[in-house]
């Protein structure tokens, strides 16, 4: 026996704390439609996010290393993949809506450029007279209506709460530019979970990939209190040996220690406040979403430690030079000369301005296709 969209959300009104979002009590969606039998509206735009283009060229997209440095390392992908996971544990725990929690996770990523903060920095400083470009925004313009899957509207007709998470997504890296959506609105507690989970997986995520690529040593971090605090509790001792599986071992105590706190301390805030409600949440001055002081203080010197030796390692700064140079390029030439630009990317110009239209087009390529583009552009003996 089935059980229908009206039994689920029932259920979430049952399970969900008082400042959890029901899918049921949503603002809706740009266009109405009729709601599914048997899947709730954040389900619904969770499977609608899976099934993009964007979400599928995430595969072929750079966190830190570019895809020709190796298969292992994280891509835009699984960095969205962890991000899901760790952003529905918390989500469990607080109990509030893991399906909201989940489809905001997935669309976080969608408009990051080729070859990731590089190929973003270098898209921003083309575009200065005409708008810029930041890859927050472009992930709410992709589902808002770049994407074009349905007949009767563009983009995919997410609901409110959905495209507001997008919207006012905010980490140290991601700063939102909110003029819709309530601005004076705080983000739901499933949107602010979703900052958070952000973090945790790139921080965590890169530490990883920084020491199997050798980039980073253990003798780097014995300075680093939240290394030490981690080895000291597993009884490993790094100077003296260090396996894969140790490596292992650390980053998944690393995750579990800032998951924990990041629940236990907004429980606490949740308590201390009397929240009761979706509205008390809206109306907060500052989001309850947060680490406690220890681990604020921990994670800066953490990222700190990854700012100065992996972001800014020479050979990373050598893949960051190569990026800029080629989405310098290929955006030069498809400007100068824009019969070289597919027929589709052609007929946007009109509607969009060229320089959007161009953005648009190299924002969406993966790695491998802007390379692709550039030797077809740039090298002779390429066939076009």
């Amino acid at each position: 026996m089935m059980i229908t969209r009206q039994e689920i959300e029932a259920q979430e009104a049952e399970r969900l704390a008082p400042y959890g979002m029901c899918s049921r009590d949503s603002l809706g969606r740009r266009v109405p439609e009729d709601e599914h039998p048997y899947r709730t509206a954040y389900q619904r735009d969770r499977d609608r996010i899976i099934h993009t283009t964007a979400f599928r060229r995430l595969e072929y997209k750079t966190q830190v290393f570019i895809i020709t440095e190796g298969d292992y390392y994280r891509t835009r992908l699984t960095h969205t993949i962890e991000v899901a996971q760790i952003g529905r544990t918390i989500a469990r725990a607080l109990r509030v809506n893991e399906d909201l929690t989940e489809a905001i996770c997935l669309a976080h990523d969608l408009g990051h450029s080729p070859f990731g903060h590089s190929g973003e920095t270098a898209l921003n400083t083309l575009m200065t007279d005409h708008g810029g470009f930041d890859h927050n925004y472009q992930s709410f313009r992709i589902v808002e209506k770049l994407e074009r899957r349905f007949p009767d509207f563009n983009g995919l007709n997410l609901t409110w709460e959905v495209r507001e998470g997008i919207l006012k997504h905010e980490t140290e890296y991601d700063k939102s530019q909110v003029t819709a959506f309530e601005p004076q609105w705080r983000p739901t507690v499933e949107a602010q979970i979703v900052n958070f989970a952000d973090e945790i997986a790139y921080t965590t995520a890169d530490l990883d990939d920084g020491l199997r690529s050798g980039l980073i040593t253990p003798a780097q971090l014995k300075d680093i209190e939240f290394w030490r605090l981690v080895v000291d509790e597993l009884g490993i001792n790094p100077t003296e040996s260090f396996s894969e599986m140790d490596r292992h071992r650390i980053i998944r105590r690393l995750v579990g220690k800032e998951v924990s706190d990041v629940v236990q301390t907004t429980s606490d805030r949740l308590q201390s406040l009397n929240i009761r409600s979706v509205a008390d949440i809206r109306n907060l001055p500052e989001n309850i979403v947060t680490h406690s002081e220890k681990v604020q203080q921990m994670n800066r010197e953490l990222k700190d430690f990854l700012l100065n030796n992996l972001y800014l390692h020479w050979r990373v700064m050598r893949m960051d030079m190569k990026a800029k140079r080629f989405i310098g390029r290929l955006f030069e030439a498809y400007t100068r000369s824009p019969v070289i630009l597919p027929t589709s990317v052609q007929a946007l110009i009109e509607r969009r301005g060229l320089h959007r239209a161009v953005c648009d087009y190299i924002a969406g390529m993966t790695d491998r296709y802007a390379l692709q583009e550039y030797q077809k552009l740039f090298d002779p003996m390429e066939r076009v």
